[in-house]
């Protein structure tokens, strides 16, 4: 407990600072305190512990929409980094998107509703195994990531792109659909939602994205050395977020 109350006053300015950059006229993070010291400040104590020098400690962050998960591992990388001494890295599955020349290749072949960026199957993830590989490796070498602009939906120049210089202690993994699992075979003989039942009447579009998490992103996740999921209240909260993230674009 005392500890955590000493890291609480040595990141305390820190975190607020970053928190108010985050807030709106109308909108204000409440019970900022008892986020850090009950939630927060704990779990970063737990990765700590977790994390070693010779490889990196790969910590996944799920939520939906507007959970905050972008602004949870940012106050987290403030903490480790700050109180522990830890050298973070975070990135969003988000940044891995396959660019708009490859989704549309994607939507050829495969089906129409690929061109969307989201779901698993819209994702390079050769390019995370990859840079998992090189993160975890005895002679660590500078890593060059993509960082995707949602507002024109492609990738960034590369000149943009994420510079990893040096070996992180802890890599923070963040998305809405990081560690998702594959669903059985028999719940997806049914759509879920108007727009599936009308486009995607054959399931094609479903089957691939449920190939796609029972092959390669679970390779992928199965890397992960713990996973941290944050839960909104309702669904319809995750509507009324996204809403207001994409009135942000």
């Amino acid at each position: 407990m005392k500890l955590a109350s000493e890291c609480f006053n040595k990141v305390k300015k820190d975190c607020f600072k970053f928190i108010k950059s985050q807030e709106t006229p109308t909108e204000k993070f409440g019970n900022k305190d008892g986020m850090l010291r009950s939630f927060l400040i704990p779990m970063c104590f737990w990765i700590a512990k977790k994390a070693n020098n010779k490889k990196p400690y790969f910590v996944g962050l799920a939520g939906g929409q507007g959970t905050g998960k972008t602004t949870t591992s940012s106050i987290v990388k403030i903490i480790l980094e700050k109180y522990f001494k830890l050298k973070v890295f975070k990135i969003s599955i988000d940044d891995f998107y396959k660019t708009r020349k490859e989704r549309l290749n994607l939507s050829k072949k495969v089906h129409p509703m690929l061109m969307t960026r989201g779901v698993p199957g819209t994702h390079d993830t050769q390019m995370m195994l990859n840079f998992f590989k090189k993160a975890k490796s005895k002679n660590f070498k500078k890593i060059e990531l993509p960082n995707f602009n949602k507002a024109v939906d492609d990738r960034s120049p590369k000149k943009n792109w994420y510079k990893i210089k040096e070996k992180p202690d802890v890599i923070i993994f963040e998305g809405w659909c990081v560690g998702a699992k594959a669903e059985m075979n028999k719940t997806l003989k049914k759509s879920i939602n108007s727009l599936e039942k009308v486009n995607d009447q054959k399931l094609i579009w479903r089957k691939h994205v449920n190939q796609e998490l029972k092959t390669k992103y679970k390779k992928l996740y199965s890397q992960l050395n713990c996973m941290i999921y944050l839960k909104a209240k309702n669904f319809s909260l995750l509507q009324k977020w996204r809403l207001k993230q994409e009135h942000k674009l």
